[in-house]
């Protein structure tokens, strides 16, 4: 068989780069960018995350408007603000003069987050109301046999809400 018979199987009709070439383009990336760099893109990355799960997509983007309730999720949401937050020191020591745009959208996803958790947290006892036969159910911290209750002391913050490093939304 002739070299032009063996190409002309499907490998011959691949239009995109090789492993070779696609590795070679990943080395490069890699020799180019800076682990700050990264960083800040990965921030970047979870504050659009948490955006869009909070329904806050911009506007001519698939998705834009505000999502439909059932599909927002707001653990997403503080898990993206409490991660991009706990860049910031990172980022602090790298490049301490750019990041205030990043710590605006910080503090704007935060606002957001707070609102949409105080109107959620008020749907819920709305909720519990239309069904007065249903009574909820006790928390076991707030029990005398809880956690709290057996050790015969009283239960403060956690240690990472003590050191004063969590955020919490409303403090």
């Amino acid at each position: 068989m002739s070299d032009t018979q063996q190409q002309s199987g499907p490998a011959a009709t691949q239009t995109g780069p090789s492993e070779d070439e696609m590795r070679a383009a990943y080395e490069a990336e890699l020799n180019r960018i800076s682990s700050s760099e990264m960083i800040l893109q990965t921030a970047v990355s979870l504050l659009n995350i948490g955006g869009r799960r909070l329904g806050l997509a911009p506007p001519g983007e698939p998705g834009a408007g505000a999502s439909p309730p059932a599909s927002r999720d707001l653990e997403q949401v503080r898990d993206a603000i409490d991660c991009a937050s706990a860049l910031l020191p990172i980022l602090e020591r790298r490049m301490p003069g750019e990041l205030g745009p990043l710590r605006d959208a910080i503090a704007q996803l935060q606002v957001a987050y707070a609102r949409e958790a105080q109107s959620a947290g008020a749907a819920a006892p709305a909720a519990s109301q239309a069904r007065p036969n249903q009574q909820p159910k006790p928390d076991e911290n707030d029990s005398p046999t809880g956690p709290a209750g057996a050790e015969g002391k009283q239960q403060g913050p956690g240690p990472a809400q003590a050191s004063g490093r969590l955020w919490v939304p409303g403090r």
